[in-house]
Parts: C-alpha cells; sequence; structure tokens
C-alpha cells in the first residue's frame, strides 16, 4: 500500500476521532440524575437593569464607550455572599450551579491575565468566580461554568461590529478569537478545577466542546454538546440527556423594571414536567446588582426548598416511565434501576389537611409486593386528628390501579398546600396500552 495512502488514512482516522468526541457515557447518567440545578446570569450591566449584553448590539458608539469604559468603575456587589448564595441553592434541591463567568459582553467574572475587563478592575476588585467555586465546594454542589465563545469586547477592539451575527463573532470565521477563548477556558478548568460542567453559550459552540473534550474528559459539556432548549420543554418525552433552562421571570439578568414572575408552583411544575420528560431543570436567578438575590427570587427559592425536602426521592435519580409521561393531572417518573414510580398529583385545590383523595392510574399495575406511601409522611398520625388514619391504600381492578391518599403532613399553618403531592409505588408493573 502507498505510504502516501497510510498517511491520509491515519490523518482522517485522527480528525474523525476528534471531531467525535463526545460526554462520557457514565457522565451523561450522572448528569440526568442530578435532575435540578440553579443558573446565575450577572454582569456589570446589572447595575442598568438592562438585558444582559445584548444592549451593546446596534448602540451608539456613545453608548458602547460608556458600557466598557465606564460600567466598570461603579460595579461594587459588596452584597454578594457566595456562602449565603450556595446554602440557599443547597436547601432548595439544587445538584449542580451554572454560573456566567463571562457572557456575550466579554466581562470577566474572575482574575483573568486575557484582559482588563474583568471583575478586579472594579471598586470591588475581588474574584466572583472563585469566591463562588470554593463556596459551591463547601455545600457539596457541583461546579457548572457558562462561558460565551463570542465576545463583544474581543471583536469591538479588533474593528469588527458588534453582532452575535456578524461574520467574524463567531470562533470557527475568528481564529484569534478562538485563541482568546481557549486561553480562557483553559484559565477556568486549570485554576478553578474540578470544573463538572460547561455551557458554551453560541451559535457555534461545537469547537469549544471539542477542546474541553480534548483537555479535560472528565467534564460534561450541556449546551455544545446537548440539546438544552432555552424557555421552553419538549412536547414529549426525549431521550437523556437534555436540560431546559428557564427564567423565573422574563429577563436573564436581574429586571427592577415591570417584571412578572412565574409562581412558585407553576416553576414547581415546570420541574415535574421536565424531569418526567427526561430532562433536566436548570432555573435561572438573577441577582442584584449589589450581590443579594432580589426578594422575589428568594421566596420562590424557598418555596421550592420546602417541596424538594420533602419530594427529591421522586426528581433525583429517576427516568422516564417508558409508557407514560402523563395522565390527566399526574405526572410519572420512575427509579432508574427499579419498577418504582413516582405519581405526581397536580391540579388538586384546596385539598386540606387529612382529607382524603382517590385516583385511577391506567397505566401501571400493582403485584404482590408493591407497596404504596406518600412522600414525606408516615401515614400514622394527622395533627389534631387523632382519630384519623391517614394510611395509604391501593386497590387493583382488572384494568386500573385505584389508590387512595391522605394529604397528612401539615406543612402550612393554613393546613393547605398548594403544592403537588407525590406517591411512591413499589414493585409495580408497567402496563403499555
Amino acid at each position: 500500500m502507498n505510504s502516501k495512502y497510510i498517511v491520509v488514512v491515519l490523518l482522517f482516522v485522527c480528525f474523525s476521532a476528534f471531531s467525535q468526541l463526545k460526554n462520557k457515557p457514565e457522565l451523561n447518567e450522572e448528569f440526568m440524575d442530578m435532575g435540578f440545578g440553579i443558573f446565575v446570569h450577572w454582569s456589570l450591566d446589572s447595575q442598568l437593569g438592562s438585558v444582559i449584553s445584548h444592549s451593546l448590539v446596534g448602540a451608539s458608539d456613545d453608548y458602547v464607550n460608556k458600557y466598557f469604559n465606564e460600567l466598570p468603575k461603579t460595579f461594587y456587589p459588596d452584597k454578594f455572599d457566595a456562602d449565603e448564595w450556595a446554602r440557599l441553592f443547597k436547601v432548595a434541591g439544587a445538584e449542580y450551579v451554572v454560573f456566567t463567568a463571562k457572557h456575550h459582553n466579554g466581562f470577566c467574572m474572575w482574575d483573568t491575565k486575557t484582559t482588563d475587563f474583568n471583575i478586579m478592575n472594579t471598586p470591588y476588585g475581588k474574584d466572583i468566580v472563585g469566591e463562588l467555586i470554593t463556596a459551591l465546594r463547601k455545600y457539596d454542589l457541583k461546579v457548572g461554568i457558562y462561558f460565551s465563545p463570542e465576545d463583544f469586547s474581543f471583536i469591538h477592539k479588533q474593528g469588527h461590529l458588534i453582532s452575535r451575527k456578524g461574520p467574524m463573532t463567531q470562533i470557527s470565521a475568528n481564529k484569534e478569537l478562538f485563541e482568546y477563548d481557549k486561553t480562557q477556558v483553559k484559565e477556568l478548568i486549570n485554576n478553578y478545577g474540578p470544573v463538572d460542567v460547561m455551557f458554551f453559550d453560541a451559535f457555534d459552540a461545537k469547537p469549544m466542546a471539542q477542546f474541553v473534550h480534548e483537555i479535560n474528559p472528565d467534564i460534561v459539556v450541556t449546551r455544545g454538546e446537548m440539546s438544552t432548549p432555552e424557555q421552553s420543554i419538549p412536547g414529549g418525552a426525549m431521550p437523556g440527556p437534555w436540560e431546559t433552562c428557564m427564567t423565573m421571570g422574563t429577563q436573564w439578568q436581574y429586571k427592577p423594571t415591570n417584571e412578572t414572575y412565574k409562581d412558585g408552583s407553576e416553576l414547581i411544575e415546570k420541574l415535574i414536567e421536565i424531569r418526567a420528560k427526561g430532562g433536566n431543570f436548570l432555573m435561572n436567578i438573577g441577582p442584584k446588582p449589589d450581590g443579594e438575590i432580589p426578594i422575589e427570587q428568594e421566596e420562590r427559592l424557598r418555596e421550592i426548598a420546602l417541596w424538594m425536602y420533602v419530594n427529591e426521592e421522586g426528581i433525583k435519580n429517576v427516568r422516564p416511565v417508558p409508557t407514560i409521561v402523563k395522565d390527566g393531572a399526574m405526572w410519572f417518573t420512575k427509579d432508574k434501576d427499579e419498577n418504582t414510580a413516582y405519581v405526581f398529583i397536580t391540579g388538586q385545590k384546596d385539598w386540606f389537611k387529612g382529607f382524603r383523595r382517590n385516583f385511577l392510574l391506567k397505566n401501571i399495575k400493582s403485584t404482590k409486593k408493591t407497596t404504596i406511601s406518600v412522600l414525606g409522611q408516615n401515614d400514622l398520625v394527622v395533627e389534631y386528628w387523632p382519630e384519623n388514619t391517614p394510611t395509604s391504600r391501593f386497590i387493583q381492578h382488572k384494568d386500573l390501579l385505584e389508590i387512595s391518599i391522605s394529604r397528612a403532613q401539615r406543612l402550612y399553618n393554613d393546613k393547605v398546600w398548594p403544592n403537588p403531592i407525590v406517591v411512591k409505588l413499589t414493585n409495580i408493573e408497567f402496563i403499555k396500552k
């Protein structure tokens, strides 16, 4: 065989192997187990209450000049408390946190050697990425980094028009930008490692994903590698891994002007739907410019915290039920290894503590070993109602499994809890209709 031909073949094989680098299967499985993460969008333009970064596109020269040269002089998040953030995320039931180390504007929230447009050249003058990562690890939360390969500051210095769709915005067309980004990503991985998750937000993110796989194959790449629907949930179950990222309100970054928030119940039900369909929910917060989490966002995180404290068993380490995602107002997940189903009962209004309700399941059949329970409660007692026996029960009919449950645990003072109850059924069979 011709030696030149052999060389060409070997080069093709090497190139193909490189171009096919993927997340390790075992890391994908661990990612799917986690289920719930917190996204943090925060940069120096939170001072203005504007959309993060994008106000630079189409902006006048005067606006751009003030943005790059004046905004850093007033960014002083003196109320930022990395430990307080991490404690709140932990109690909310999150398993991982993805932080905007660099958004499209190019402003770096860490002590980088690549540019002066960074947090160290502000009145605050401390490494926010470093502080947060230390706190996340302290509370056993996985570390995720959002990084934009698109960099408005860099392309502006190159003399290009600021635009996400400009010809030199993407790293595949702008070699100098690609090398700059690679240097920054190396800084983040080497200086703050181990990093668990990378999220590359660009129209052309795959080269960065491949770069990370090459230099550190123990990092899970989400955007750039897997499906990451934004502000939406797929219509049906999808094979994992995938991740929906979504805001609490209408804007990713802090919005002081007429913001409208989803309520806690809606966010909880979105988490349930995403998990029933096999994805992870990356729920966003936007801190204030002083570093505090807005009270409206904290309230929702704490409402989710109570629900997750009771029900996280049905959210973590689960997979979609193979035969059904939803039946009426009920959603389903299953233990990833066992024939255990979790039934999320939504849409129940005014379900007072101690009262019993019955539900019919079409796609689940009991066996001689089936057990039933309600997550969070012991089924033995209803407070101030000793004659009430709240034991969970089931009856297997010919074609339906009937479950009978009480909401026995007192979680709010008014004894009515608006959020979904979760029923656990073990040793069952899934029936395909």
